[in-house]
C-alpha cells in the first residue's frame, strides 16, 4: 500500500474514509482501530485490533455526509495509549464503563433493534462507573433502501460479527490527558408546554402536559408533530438530551431513545437550516483534534445534509448516538484535552 506510512510514529492518526486494501493494511500493522461501513466490506478484513459497525453513511470534513458503497471509515488510535478489544452481551453492559481505563474512555458499538440495544439504552444511565468513566459510541445500522437489511457490529480480534452484543475498544490516553465528551444538539425547547412521563419507555402511552394527563399519541398529532422532524428535548440538570420519534401509529408512538421519569422534556423548535446550524455551533472552536466523531442519520436526513460540509468533524452517521448514554438527533465527539 504506497498511500499510507504504516508506521504509526511517522504517519499520525487517520480519521478517514479508506479503501479496504488500505484499511487490511492497517489491520496487519497492528494499527487499534474503529471502523464503519457495509456489510460486505467489513465481512472482507482480516482478525487484528479492531472493532466495527454497519452503516454505508458517513460525514467528511472534505465533501459533506455521503453515502459510500465500497469504502470504510477509519478511526485510528494509534499513539494515545493501550488499546483493548471486548464484548459484552446484554447481562454485562455494566461492563463497558467499569472496565475502562482510568485516564481514557470506551468506544462502544451496538447493533440497532437489538435487545442489548434496548438494554443500554434503558440502562446506561444507572451503571455505577457511568459519569466516571466516559463511554462514547454509536449504534451500527443499514442502508434504509434495503428492504430487509440488518445491523451488524465486529470483534476484529476474533473476526466475528454479532446482531446482539456491544464491541467496544477501551482507549488509553497518555499521562496528563483526559477525555472530553461533547455532545453538539442544535436543538433547543420550544417552550410551548412541559411534558413529564411516568416511566422509561421507548413507546410511551399517556405523558403529563404541564400536569395534565393525555394521551401521548393524540398530544403528538395535535400538536402537528407526526412527521417526526423535531424530537423531544429532557433537560438533564442543564444538558439538553434528545428523544427522536420513530414512528406514529395508530395508537402509540414509538421513540428511537427511551424517554425517563423525572425529567422535563418539551419538544424541540424548527431548525431552518441544518447545515448551518451546525457550522454556527463549531464556530470559534477548533475540531479538527477529535479523536473520535459520529452523526445521526435523523440530521443527515431531516437536514439534507448529503453533501453539505458542516464544520471540521467526519465519521460515521448512525442509528444513535453514545454519550454516556444513548441520545438521538445529535453530533457525537471525544478528544483528550
Amino acid at each position: 500500500m504506497k498511500s499510507l506510512n504504516l508506521a504509526a510514529s511517522d504517519r499520525g492518526r487517520i480519521n478517514a474514509l479508506l479503501s479496504v486494501d488500505d484499511t487490511i493494511a492497517l489491520i496487519r500493522a497492528g494499527a487499534p482501530l474503529a471502523i464503519a461501513g457495509r456489510e460486505a466490506a467489513l465481512d472482507a478484513l482480516p482478525p487484528g485490533n479492531w472493532i466495527g459497525g454497519t452503516t454505508p453513511y458517513f460525514m467528511t470534513v472534505e465533501g459533506g455526509s455521503i453515502i459510500d458503497d465500497t469504502r470504510l471509515f477509519v478511526s485510528d488510535f494509534s499513539g494515545l495509549g493501550a488499546v483493548r478489544v471486548a464484548t459484552y452481551d446484554g447481562d454485562h453492559l455494566a461492563g463497558i464503563s467499569e472496565d475502562a481505563p482510568e485516564n481514557g474512555f470506551a468506544l462502544a458499538i451496538i447493533p440497532f433493534q437489538s435487545a442489548v440495544h434496548e438494554r443500554f439504552a434503558k440502562e446506561a444511565g444507572s451503571y455505577p462507573q457511568a459519569f466516571l468513566k466516559p463511554t462514547v459510541g454509536w449504534i451500527a445500522g443499514f442502508d434504509l433502501g434495503e428492504s430487509g437489511a440488518a445491523a451488524f457490529v465486529y470483534d476484529g480480534v476474533h473476526a466475528t460479527r454479532h446482531n446482539n452484543r456491544a464491541v467496544v475498544l477501551h482507549v488509553d490516553l497518555p499521562a496528563g490527558a483526559y477525555p472530553s465528551v461533547e455532545i453538539v444538539n442544535i436543538f433547543e425547547a420550544d417552550g410551548v408546554e412541559t411534558i413529564r412521563f411516568e416511566e422509561a419507555t421507548f413507546a410511551p402511552a399517556t405523558v403529563l402536559v404541564d400536569g395534565e394527563r393525555r394521551s401521548f399519541v393524540d398530544y403528538v398529532r395535535s400538536r402537528g408533530l407526526d412527521g417526526g422532524k423535531l424530537p423531544l428535548v429532557g433537560d438533564y440538570s442543564g444538558a439538553r438530551i434528545n428523544a427522536s420519534i420513530r414512528a406514529v401509529e395508530a395508537d402509540k408512538v414509538q421513540l428511537y431513545a427511551p424517554v425517563f421519569p423525572g425529567i422535563d422534556y418539551a419538544f424541540a423548535g424548527a431548525v431552518a437550516d441544518y447545515a448551518g446550524a451546525f457550522r454556527e455551533a463549531f464556530a470559534g472552536h477548533a475540531h479538527d483534534d477529535a479523536i473520535w466523531s459520529c452523526n445521526c442519520i435523523l440530521n443527515f436526513l431531516f437536514g439534507e445534509l448529503e453533501g453539505k460540509a458542516i464544520g471540521g468533524c467526519a465519521g460515521p452517521v448512525t442509528f444513535g448516538e453514545i454519550a454516556y448514554q444513548l441520545v438521538n438527533q445529535t453530533l457525537v465527539q471525544v478528544r483528550a484535552v
